[in-house]
């Protein structure tokens, strides 16, 4: 493939954290060039995701320091490495949490690429999106169809397709009842995506205000969590085949089980440590289930990107220049931004 013509600065810039905890600094990078089977993207967008403060803070294994963190990329190819073939430059890519696997462990082998033992995440495998040029590997890559922009594909490579994958693949038929416990960053595209799929979709959230929010994603129901008993409105409604946990908190989860009806599943979603609160009892008469959903591979990113795109599907953004990084991090680590923020370079 081409690269660019124009010439092209020695240096980029990066938001980097120097340890663990630290503030982030806008410094000047090398330039990255891209090894066999990698590309060095344009980084045009990268949205700011709540699992980035664990890896700023450390909280998985072997992250490095300095950091560049960042795993909501969008933008395009710029130049390639050796053996890569059906990418061009100029051409508009997202990369999402999986940011490449490895091929050969026994997950890659059965063809379970999620699920690789050696998945790299961007922002902790290599140095991610939040800086104006990222290298990724080929695998990592999804195509961005032109009717959206950057800014508001980059946060569909991770919360897009999680709650995208997480429902097309549940129990969940068109016309069976659907609840979305949570409409924040992840929630309000996890109700989106269960009225374009067809579903009857209830919203659950904290507080009556969140209504008129929830009927514009497309709830056709809104339950206010504060105001009684979510499993027993839930059953009210005939119970639901799926409940998507998207609130990080466990003890809402265990509260919607008893809202699911015959053969339905909770699908965990929302990452804390705590534990849910679950008896047998609830699981075995009616064939209930629980279990957790991983993001997707870039074949699901681009896939959750055209059904995006053909539905009207967007998330809710906030923008910020990469200059201003630590404000932007700061409004969507303390739950001031509503849904999600994204990082511009101008580029």
């Amino acid at each position: 493939m081409s690269t660019y013509t124009s010439a092209r600065p020695l240096t980029v810039r990066a938001a980097q954290v120097t340890e663990p905890g630290g503030a982030f600094d806008v410094v000047e990078r090398e330039l990255p060039e891209p090894p066999r089977g990698h590309v060095r993207l344009t980084v045009e967008a990268c949205g700011v995701c709540r699992s980035d403060a664990a890896f700023v803070n450390a909280a998985f294994p072997d992250v490095p320091f300095p950091l560049v963190t960042g795993h909501e990329i969008a933008g395009r190819v710029e130049a390639a490495g050796e053996d890569v073939e059906g990418w061009n430059a100029g051409d508009r890519v997202a990369v999402g949490w999986f940011g490449g696997n490895c091929g050969t462990c026994p997950a890659c082998r059965r063809g379970d690429f999620i699920h690789c033992a050696r998945m790299q995440v961007p922002g902790w495998a290599y140095p991610g999106g939040y800086a104006e040029a990222v290298v990724v590997p080929v695998s990592a890559l999804a195509r961005i169809p032109d009717e959206l922009g950057a800014a508001e594909a980059a946060p569909m490579g991770c919360a897009g397709v999680t709650t995208f994958n997480a429902l097309r693949h549940s129990a969940a038929g068109p016309g069976d009842l659907v609840a979305v416990l949570g409409i924040g960053g992840l929630g309000h595209l996890g109700v989106q995506f269960a009225n374009k799929l067809g579903f009857e979709a209830v919203a659950v959230a904290r507080g009556a205000d969140k209504a008129d929010a929830a009927k514009r994603f497309g709830a056709h129901h809104y339950i206010d969590s504060t105001a009684g008993d979510v499993a027993g409105q839930l059953q009210a409604l005939g119970g639901a085949k799926v409940v998507l946990a998207t609130a990080a908190s466990s003890a809402a989860m265990g509260g919607a089980i008893d809202g699911l009806g015959d053969n339905g599943e909770l699908i965990v979603l929302g990452a804390t440590p705590e534990p849910i609160q679950v008896s047998p009892f609830q699981l075995i008469s009616s064939s209930r289930t629980v279990h957790g959903h991983p993001s997707g591979t870039a074949r699901d990113v681009e896939e959750t990107l055209h059904f995006a795109a053909l539905t009207g599907v967007r998330p809710m953004i906030e923008t910020r220049p990469l200059e201003e990084v630590a404000a932007a991090y700061d409004r969507m680590m303390s739950g001031d931004a509503r849904y999600r923020m994204v990082l511009t370079t101008g580029r």
